[in-house]
């Protein structure tokens, strides 16, 4: 059983509290609250350039804003998908600077100058790139949410193996990297596809690569 606690209230102590309370109760309510709320360190706002598909697109957005909400709500760019806002599902992914991100983590203000590449800079219907060509050949999507952000990552991970970036599943970081199934489920892992079209975008991605050799 824990001693007890030799606690003594001296009258200097008493009386030091005492005139603490007394001086805060007198300060109005308003002005009380004003006291404790810290003032901004910097402008809320920012006026950036983005180089957009080959386009430069100059907006103010709050500090806040992410790359994502820039494109979908000031550029309206809408292919970029907004799915679960924290980076695990991939339906956001674009490429910045030539490298894929999740834009839904990264803010807006972060990228000014940079090169960014939405869906809607792949390809078009009537000219589509060679890997959505590929998903609509082998029916790699159903609802199609996930697909933009499916494609951009697809394009990468041929790159990424071809440029000898390891995964996880690499074996051997000193041989030429190939491109086998295990390596591409690897790098695609951080693309969901809530209606299970795996197979079909794996066969995408293979073809791809196959015709790209």
């Amino acid at each position: 059983m824990s001693p007890p606690i030799d606690f003594k209230l001296r009258r200097r102590t008493l009386l030091a509290g005492t005139a603490a309370a007394a001086a805060f109760a007198s300060v109005p309510r308003g002005e009380a609250a004003a006291q404790t709320q810290s003032k901004p360190a910097g402008p809320e706002t920012t006026t950036v350039t983005l180089n957009v598909n080959g386009e430069a697109r100059e907006l103010t957005v709050d500090n806040r804003t992410t790359l994502l909400d820039a494109l979908r709500e000031h550029l309206k760019l809408t292919g970029t998908k907004k799915g679960c806002d924290h980076g695990q599902c991939g339906a956001c992914t674009c490429t910045v600077n030539g490298e894929r991100i999740n834009s839904c983590l990264s803010l807006a203000v972060m990228h000014d100058g940079d090169e960014v590449q939405t869906i809607e800079g792949i390809g078009q219907p009537e000219s589509m790139d060679p890997m959505q060509a590929a998903f609509v050949e082998h029916d790699g999507f159903q609802c199609g949410y996930c697909t933009p952000g499916q494609i951009q990552s697809a394009r990468k991970v041929i790159e990424e193996i071809r440029a000898g970036i390891p995964s996880h599943v690499t074996g051997d970081l000193t041989a030429e990297i190939a491109i086998t199934d295990a390596e591409i489920r690897e790098r695609m892992s951080g693309n969901i596809c809530r209606c299970g079209a795996y197979a079909n975008i794996l066969a995408a991605i293979t073809q791809v690569a196959e015709e790209s050799a």
